[in-house]
């Protein structure tokens, strides 16, 4: 069997509101999807809207965040130099790939949820029967495609960093609304875990979603298991 392609869509955006704390991509999310891809023999490419290096989330590189994916990724040339040089999000196509995942951090609640090239994305790799897969708010980039094909979330059963969460994480002041109520007002299924911050994973169709950092890994496992890889 041919390795498995997939395209990392990463966020570009870095600013939150009332206040000079940066946003981004949260690091782990990126980087345990990233290794159980690698270490399942899949092939994977990186894009964002502006291409480049992403802006990474100050405080996703805290000692008590860092995971062991985060450790590898600090003596992986190869990996460093993909992330430093993501593609433009206009120079890919879903035809090119077997699945799209979406790492998360607070910036695609900014950047991805109103990106239109990334939810032509979606849709196209829904369209042709591949899965979805993002975590914590990474299903912010569901947002645009639900408003371009509203069956793409319509009584889908999804998770996504959740109210309380926010809340709890001090940045209900810091973002532009609350992914948890977004993704309710265009129809889906909001599924939470009984108790914050642990790993939840919702499965429905082709789409796969993890609910916070802990659910990373897990979200790219449960995308590996749709081929049974």
């Amino acid at each position: 069997m041919r390795a498995k392609k997939i395209l990392m869509i990463l966020t570009s955006h870095e600013e939150l509101i009332n206040t000079k704390s940066k946003t981004g991509l949260w690091i782990g999310e990126f980087t345990d999807p990233y290794y159980e891809f690698v270490d399942a023999g899949c092939e994977i490419t990186l894009a964002s809207p502006l291409g480049g290096k992403p802006p990474i989330d100050e405080m996703s590189q805290l000692t008590e965040n860092i995971t062991q994916s985060n450790k590898r990724f600090k003596n992986d040339t190869v990996a460093q130099i993909a992330l430093n040089t993501t593609l433009k999000l206009e120079s890919v196509a879903a035809e090119d790939f077997d699945a799209v995942f979406f790492p998360g951090g607070h910036g695609p609640m900014f950047d991805l949820a109103s990106n239109e090239l990334s939810g032509k994305l979606i849709v196209d790799f829904i369209n042709s029967g591949k899965p979805v897969a993002a975590v914590c708010h990474g299903p912010a980039a569901l947002l645009k495609a639900a408003e371009l094909d509203p069956a793409i979330l319509e009584n889908k059963k999804v998770t996504a960093f959740s109210n309380t969460e926010e809340k709890l994480a001090l940045r209900s002041n810091n973002i532009p609304y609350n992914l948890e109520d977004r993704l309710k007002e265009l129809g889906a299924v909001y599924k939470t875990a009984t108790v914050p911050f642990l790993s939840h994973i919702e499965t429905d169709g082709l789409l796969i979603t993890g609910q916070n950092p802990l659910s990373a890994g897990p979200t790219a496992k449960a995308l590996l298991n749709f081929w049974g890889v």
